[in-house]
């Protein structure tokens, strides 16, 4: 079987600014010149950082939330979006009223999705998709929000603490064994941790050995706002967070949460044989193709990260390619 790419990115956050330059943009505009790059995979996985509605009121006395147009849906359209990730602390920012017109949008756009949803049994469905011949399946999980954990009959996200010991990641581990034994590729989509840091927490490590383990080939991370190393380990990557994609949030110039990547993961057969990173950055709302020396920079960084988590890193076509 003919090895398959899947380009993961970080949070996609398309309310407050951005939203109002899609009032007057083309839905094409978030994506800038990385459109292609998108394009070029087999299919394509974002964390949805917002949610999509036309309805709903702020969550009370929450600071940050992000909603963006109902007819917004046409962006991840454009994108050619296989999967969103909907497990995340801003899913819910404007309701469960909100949220279900949010599902129902992505329904009819056929785009699959993972990690909310109007009972706890929809939360934690895999979402479910083929790519060239190999079935796969996205898991959703987040340690954000835990009051809004979805409930038999009640609407939330698919909560699970990071956190081995507790019942509720065993639970997770064992709907990962499962999902694995009907599929050819489980992909857990991770929003764990507070902000910030360029290194893995320790949780955050065993969590994500312990779910490849568990039979998942990869651990799709998000929620620092910048990226963090990747770890190769029994067959499968680690993504520790894929970062920032798209938004209009203030730029921490230590941090650099404006700066990511393209995650394109090549998967031959179940085993991750490599991933290709493209290095990207916000400008104007929108994701751009980073300049020749901010990318040698921002590989670099990554280089480093990797190299302390046992991955292999070489400079290729303005990038960088990670091996085992």
């Amino acid at each position: 079987m003919q090895a398959i790419r899947i380009a993961l990115i970080g949070d996609v956050m398309l309310g407050r600014l951005v939203n109002r330059v899609l009032r007057e943009t083309s839905p094409a505009y978030p994506w800038g010149d990385v459109l292609p790059v998108l394009l070029a995979a087999d299919a394509r996985i974002a964390n949805l950082e917002c949610v999509l509605a036309d309805t709903g009121e702020p969550w009370p006395g929450k600071r940050f939330v992000f909603r963006s147009d109902r007819k917004n849906v046409v962006v991840l359209e454009t994108a050619q979006l296989t999967a969103a990730s909907l497990a995340n602390n801003h899913v819910l920012d404007f309701g469960d009223r909100a949220l279900s017109e949010m599902l129902e949008a992505l329904d009819r756009a056929g785009i699959a999705r993972a990690g909310a949803g109007h009972d706890l049994a929809e939360a934690r469905r895999p979402a479910r998709f083929a790519v060239g011949g190999l079935s796969c399946a996205l898991i959703a999980v987040t340690d954000n929000e835990p009051e809004w954990e979805a409930r038999p009959g009640l609407p939330g996200i698919f909560y699970v603490p990071c956190d081995p010991a507790d019942p509720r990641f065993h639970d997770l581990g064992e709907l990962v064994r499962e999902t694995a034994q009907r599929v050819d590729a489980v992909i857990v989509s991770y929003h764990w941790g507070p902000n910030w840091g360029e290194r893995p927490l320790p949780e955050h490590v065993r969590a994500g050995r312990t779910l490849l383990e568990a039979g998942a080939r990869i651990v799709y991370g998000h929620s620092a706002h910048i990226t963090r190393g990747v770890e190769f380990y029994q067959g499968g990557a680690i993504l520790y967070s894929c970062g920032d994609f798209v938004d209009d949030y203030a730029i921490d110039e230590v941090e650099r949460n404006d700066e990511s990547f393209v995650f394109v993961v090549m998967l031959d057969g179940n085993a991750v044989r490599e991933i290709q990173l493209v290095p990207t950055v916000i400008v104007d709302f929108q994701a751009r193709r980073s300049d020749p020396l901010r990318a040698a920079r921002q590989c670099e960084r990554m280089r480093r990260l990797c190299a302390e988590l046992g991955t292999r890193a070489e400079f290729a076509n303005g990038g960088l390619r990670l091996l085992p």
